[in-house]
């Protein structure tokens, strides 16, 4: 990356990349507590960096920080518009380019519940456990739903709700759990006030105030209203 220009910034999914002359890409997953920071060229080493960029025009430094090592950094030769390592990504709700019709038509092809079609970033990006979750309260649906059994109109309802409900976490920050889910300026987001499902096992459901129940999928967990979403 030596003598290189950042001359823009793209994302998919919960994948970005800073693009390079126009040509190449550095990819980037901030995993659970990755950051991106801007920060002046004689601060010190801090005690999670695991790159810092620096830049020949005087400006600030560019530090990739990630305490929990699951975040990654990839350069990428001729990834600018797409880097290859994330071409089978789909695109995400927030996506100007995003085919709701065409994801809904997947997804209505598939036999699994749609919790996990949600869930598969090769059919729609960015939505991750706790607004798949979310996303399935405020649509009425259980998430071990059979895609296939849903009507065009409930997925797309199903998708919408997902992008009203990521757009309302976005405007709070995001969901923080713990110290470790901050922003670039260190300040935790708290829409988990606002959550109506997730992680909310044994309390009222804010609609009909029974209590949430808390199932296993896959390697994790899911929270439904066993009256409100119903089992099909």
């Amino acid at each position: 990356m030596v003598g290189a220009t950042i001359t823009g910034t793209a994302r998919r999914g919960k994948y970005l990349w800073l693009i390079l002359d126009g040509d190449d890409a550095l990819l980037a997953h901030l995993g659970m507590s990755g950051q991106m920071l801007i920060t002046s060229p004689d601060a010190a080493v801090g005690a999670h960096e695991r790159a810092r960029f620096t830049f020949t025009d005087g400006g600030h430094d560019l530090r990739f920080d990630d305490q929990r090592t699951f975040g990654h950094l990839m350069y990428d030769e001729g990834g600018a518009v797409l880097p290859s390592p994330i071409a089978h990504i789909a695109r995400d709700p927030f996506d100007p380019l995003f085919d709701q019709p065409g994801v809904v038509a997947v997804i209505k092809s598939k036999r699994t519940g749609i919790k996990r079609v949600l869930l598969d970033q090769t059919v729609v990006s960015g939505i991750g456990n706790i607004y798949a979750d979310e996303a399935l309260w405020a649509a009425k649906v259980h998430g071990e739903t059979p895609a296939a059994s849903l009507s065009r109109s409930r997925i797309s309802a199903v998708i919408e709700a997902a992008r009203d409900v990521m757009t309302a976490a976005l405007a709070q920050g995001g969901t923080s759990f713990d110290s470790h889910y901050v922003d670039v300026a260190g300040s935790s987001g708290y829409f988990a006030r606002s959550l109506n499902a997730y992680g909310r096992a044994g309390r009222p459901c804010r609609r009909c105030g029974t209590p949430i129940v808390r199932e296993k999928l896959m390697n994790g967990s899911s929270y439904s209203c066993p009256l409100c979403q119903r089992k099909r």
